[in-house]
Protein backbone atom coordinates (compact mmCIF):
# COMPACT_ATOMS: atom_id res chain seq x y z
CA UNK A 1 0.00 0.00 0.00
CA UNK A 2 1.19 3.79 -0.52
CA UNK A 3 2.24 5.99 2.29
CA UNK A 4 0.32 8.54 3.13
CA UNK A 5 2.82 11.04 1.68
CA UNK A 6 2.45 9.56 -1.67
CA UNK A 7 -1.82 9.87 -1.58
CA UNK A 8 -1.03 13.59 -0.53
CA UNK A 9 0.59 13.81 -3.20
CA UNK A 10 -1.71 12.58 -5.67
CA UNK A 11 -4.40 14.16 -4.06
CA UNK A 12 -3.01 17.15 -4.20
CA UNK A 13 -1.87 17.13 -7.85
CA UNK A 14 -5.66 16.25 -8.64
CA UNK A 15 -6.70 18.84 -6.86
CA UNK A 16 -4.48 21.59 -8.43
CA UNK A 17 -5.16 20.00 -12.02
CA UNK A 18 -8.73 20.17 -11.44
CA UNK A 19 -8.78 23.83 -10.34
CA UNK A 20 -6.09 24.86 -13.26
CA UNK A 21 -8.62 23.28 -15.70
CA UNK A 22 -11.31 26.16 -17.00
CA UNK A 23 -15.27 25.92 -16.28
CA UNK A 24 -15.86 25.47 -19.58
CA UNK A 25 -13.88 22.56 -19.99
CA UNK A 26 -14.61 21.23 -17.16
CA UNK A 27 -18.27 21.20 -17.53
CA UNK A 28 -17.40 19.71 -21.31
CA UNK A 29 -15.95 16.44 -19.97
CA UNK A 30 -18.52 15.77 -17.57
CA UNK A 31 -21.25 14.77 -20.16
CA UNK A 32 -24.05 12.98 -18.54
CA UNK A 33 -24.20 8.80 -19.15
CA UNK A 34 -28.25 7.69 -19.65
CA UNK A 35 -29.76 6.53 -17.34
CA UNK A 36 -30.21 3.18 -18.72
CA UNK A 37 -26.79 2.90 -18.60
CA UNK A 38 -26.12 4.06 -15.21
CA UNK A 39 -29.12 1.63 -13.72
CA UNK A 40 -28.05 -1.41 -16.00
CA UNK A 41 -24.83 -1.33 -17.42
CA UNK A 42 -24.31 -2.66 -20.83
CA UNK A 43 -27.30 -4.84 -20.85
CA UNK A 44 -29.83 -2.46 -22.34
CA UNK A 45 -26.91 -1.82 -25.48
CA UNK A 46 -25.90 -5.40 -26.13
CA UNK A 47 -29.59 -6.15 -26.34
CA UNK A 48 -30.61 -3.34 -28.62
CA UNK A 49 -27.30 -4.82 -30.80
CA UNK A 50 -28.90 -8.56 -30.51
CA UNK A 51 -32.76 -7.02 -31.67
CA UNK A 52 -31.48 -5.52 -34.39
CA UNK A 53 -28.86 -8.47 -35.59
CA UNK A 54 -32.66 -10.62 -35.62
CA UNK A 55 -34.63 -8.15 -37.20
CA UNK A 56 -31.97 -7.68 -40.03
CA UNK A 57 -31.81 -11.58 -40.79
CA UNK A 58 -35.96 -11.75 -40.84
CA UNK A 59 -35.95 -9.14 -43.29
CA UNK A 60 -33.30 -10.95 -45.16
CA UNK A 61 -35.09 -14.18 -44.77
CA UNK A 62 -38.80 -12.36 -46.13
CA UNK A 63 -36.77 -11.46 -49.17
CA UNK A 64 -35.55 -14.39 -50.75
Amino acid sequence: MASSDDLIKYITQRVVSYMGTPKEERRRRMAKEPWSTRWFGMLPFSMSLWKEDVVEKTRKRRRR
